[in-house]
């Protein structure tokens, strides 16, 4: 029988979603702040100050966040699995209904569901467990470590891009410069985020730049009235 070799992108979920979640947290928010500053006429110092302050707090945060909430993913995971296992071991006869039942509710006819149901708890009962009742599987289970550096690897990488366009433009052209290198950014990864994860590149791309804008001029908005107030 010939192997099967089709590649699915649902593999790359974790991952993919951590790090387009860090990289456009980490130059939305970057930008934005430097922004928020340069249009209340901060300095060179204060603009540089704002976006490393900004860089190394996003990307601690958002490996702080990521590693709590996928890792309370995955002790649910854990204690879900840790009831099948009671389960598998005080009442093995309703287990294997409860699986052949899950069969018949996808199109199996009874017979042929307990027969599968029988098959598959006699290679790995917790697995067959698992996968059809609980949802987890090796390719899509929760893993923190993974998560929380994905993001704060990706947010520094991210976030880097305003700091650096902050500091080699000359000051005037600051705000236009780093929102229009800010939304390049921004539009290029929602591109590339939508084809790796097989969705429309346009659509990808529209929804980056909308809420990337949109993000910006708020934030510079404040700025400038903070900047008029003082």
């Amino acid at each position: 029988m010939r192997r099967h070799l089709k590649k699915h992108r649902t593999g790359k979920a974790g991952w993919l979603r951590a790090a387009v979640l860090g990289a456009d947290d980490g130059i939305l928010s970057t930008a934005s702040l430097i922004l928020g500053v340069a249009a209340a006429h901060g300095s060179r110092g204060n603009l540089l100050i704002a976006g490393v302050a900004g860089l190394v707090a996003g990307a601690m945060s958002m490996a702080a966040g990521e590693y709590v909430s996928v890792h309370s993913q995955a002790d649910t995971e854990q204690a879900d699995l840790a009831l099948e296992r009671t389960e598998l071991r005080t009442d093995a006869k309703g287990e294997h209904q409860e699986l052949a039942a899950i069969y018949v509710g996808r199109g199996l006819k009874p017979a042929l569901a307990k027969q599968v149901a029988v098959q598959l708890m006699a290679h790995n009962a917790l697995q067959a467990h698992a996968r059809d009742e609980l949802g987890i599987t090796e390719t899509l289970k929760a893993r923190p470590i993974q998560a929380a550096i994905a993001s704060a690897v990706s947010f520094s990488v991210g976030a880097a891009v305003p700091v650096i366009a902050a500091a080699i433009v000359p000051l005037p052209d600051v705000i236009s410069f780093v929102s229009a290198t800010s939304l390049i950014c921004l539009a290029a990864l929602g591109a590339l985020a939508a084809r790796i994860g097989g969705a429309s590149v346009a659509t990808g791309i529209t929804r980056a730049t909308f809420w990337g804008a949109l993000a910006m001029v708020v934030t510079a908005g404040v700025g400038v009235l903070f900047g008029t107030v003082d």
